[in-house]
């Protein structure tokens, strides 16, 4: 029996909630990273007696469209898995349910979800420093909770998941972070991109329609020269404003 955890976390707000509840399994526990945009997921087969937890973040109440492809290429072979999914204090709206599908197209037994709240990976002001203590607590009780349904012998049978279906619209990448002066043309930030839409021959140059405004690349730029528009996120702070202004807790569907 293994223990794995599939995890989308371009910034580390979803690493940090899936170790948050992975980490109470007692069990040494396997990362797989599907936020690298140059590893070949069709390897990972699982057998019926894994533990598995798939990660992902919600990108305007939807999974990111790389995510559910990397996911896609993975055999689950009925090994018991639990969706977590992770989103900055707005809502996560159709994410389960969408992981929720990806997850059995893929052979999955899915017996349990969380929703948890992670500090918004681009205005930072909503969620701040969340995972914070009150959440992980909730994540260790989430976690054992999980960790008996596993490993129990009986028929899991079908949870539910909130969610709609057909699942709302996605919306494009509005934030494109760009190269500023401080640039120094690493090229560090084209590596970790996990939709490679930074050209590594032009490091200034940032394909639009690949990106998913991740922010993986203005978190990794260790001279911090990927910025995206300010103007831009203080519009698209204040849409939201009222939707975060009030705290949400983590929630288990078991």
């Amino acid at each position: 029996m293994r223990y794995i955890q599939l995890i989308f976390s371009p910034t580390g707000g979803t690493k940090k909630v899936a170790d948050g509840i992975t980490k109470h399994w007692d069990s040494a526990v396997e990362t797989i990273d599907l936020s690298d945009g140059e590893a070949d997921f069709s390897q990972h087969v699982f057998q019926a007696e894994d533990r598995v937890l798939i990660a992902m973040p919600s990108y305007g109440g939807r999974v990111p469209a790389v995510a559910v492809e990397r996911l896609h290429k993975v055999q689950g072979n009925s090994a018991k898995c639990t969706l977590v999914c992770v989103y900055g204090n707005r809502a996560y709206e159709d994410t389960l349910a969408e992981m929720e599908d990806a997850a059995r197209e893929s052979g999955f037994d899915v017996v349990a979800a969380v929703s948890a709240v992670a500090e918004h990976s681009i205005m930072h002001q909503y969620a701040a420093g969340r995972p914070d203590a009150s959440d992980l607590s909730r994540l260790e009780t989430f976690a054992g909770q999980i960790k008996e349904k596993m490993d129990s012998s009986q028929d899991t049978g079908k949870i539910h998941i909130p969610g709609n279906r057909p699942y709302k619209k996605s919306g494009g990448a509005g934030l494109v972070p760009k190269a500023a002066k401080d640039c120094i043309n690493c090229g560090l930030c084209a590596k970790q991109c996990p939709v490679k839409a930074i050209n590594p021959a032009n490091i200034k140059s940032t394909d639009s329609k690949k990106c998913i405004s991740c922010m993986r690349c203005v978190t990794q730029c260790p001279h911090h020269a990927r910025k995206v528009n300010g103007a831009l996120v203080s519009a698209a702070s204040l849409a939201i404003k009222k939707a975060c202004s009030v705290r949400k807790e983590c929630e288990i569907f078991i």
